[in-house]
């Protein structure tokens, strides 16, 4: 069982790590921007839809936590889906 203090270290890595990807995704995004206007507006709409989508299902995942009774759980699990958002957005953007 990990203690609640490693499980707090964890959590705030995993969030400095989301903060660092999600810049990367950025400044892909504006490289995209910069090197070509085509597709711009479809990446625009993605990236709201992917947002409004991401919501729904850490929305999702948080009140799964909750109704079963681990909610402590319940922000490592939002964290871990947006890291897999944000790293399938990465490898999508990145020149092959």
């Amino acid at each position: 069982m990990t203690s609640p203090f490693a499980a707090f270290i964890q959590l705030n890595t995993s969030a400095v790590e989301l903060g660092v990807e999600s810049v990367e995704v950025i400044g892909l995004r504006w490289l995209q921007a910069v090197e070509s206007l085509g597709g711009l507006a479809e990446e625009a709409s993605l990236m709201v839809a992917e947002k409004a989508k991401a919501l729904l299902d850490a929305q999702f995942l948080i009140a799964l936590a909750i109704l079963s009774g681990r909610a402590e759980e319940a922000p490592a699990r939002a964290v871990a889906l947006y890291r897999g958002r944000v790293q399938a957005n990465r490898h999508r953007l990145s020149p092959a």
